[in-house]
């Protein structure tokens, strides 16, 4: 299996409820790492897993749609604890619906999965893995 990995940053405000989320049960920020991982079996005729420019361009697109927001206010999360985990897959899933859009060119109909990690610390991530 082959992979390629693009990395970007994501700025958000949001709450949790529920007493396992304590102090961050109240409004804060959360600033994260965001990588996506792109895997399919076989190289494209080009040799590549996928264009990485197209690739960073729709991570970042997709992220642009987080960036610097209440996700408490944004109606896609009403009801939602967003979490690292959850977040990490909803960016997986933008970005696969970006993929089937054709968004990152014909050959990337043939990638197999998307992993998503979001790194909110140093010492702490979630990943989310999806097949296409």
């Amino acid at each position: 299996m082959f992979s390629i990995t693009v990395r970007d940053h994501l700025m958000v405000a949001h709450s949790f409820r529920g007493a396992v989320f304590g102090p961050a049960q109240r409004l804060h920020g959360a600033t994260f790492i965001v990588d996506a991982t792109f895997r399919r079996a076989e190289l494209d005729a080009d040799n590549i897993v996928v264009d990485i420019g197209l690739a960073t361009q729709e991570l970042g697109a997709v992220v642009g749609e987080l960036n610097y927001r209440n996700l408490d206010d944004e109606p896609a999360f009403a009801g939602i604890n967003t979490s690292t985990e959850a977040l990490a897959k909803v960016i997986a899933d933008r970005l696969a619906e970006r993929i089937e859009a054709g968004n990152f060119g014909a050959g990337a109909r043939e990638l197999a999965g998307i992993s998503v990690t979001l790194h909110e610390s140093h010492i702490a991530w979630a990943t989310y893995e999806r097949t296409l």
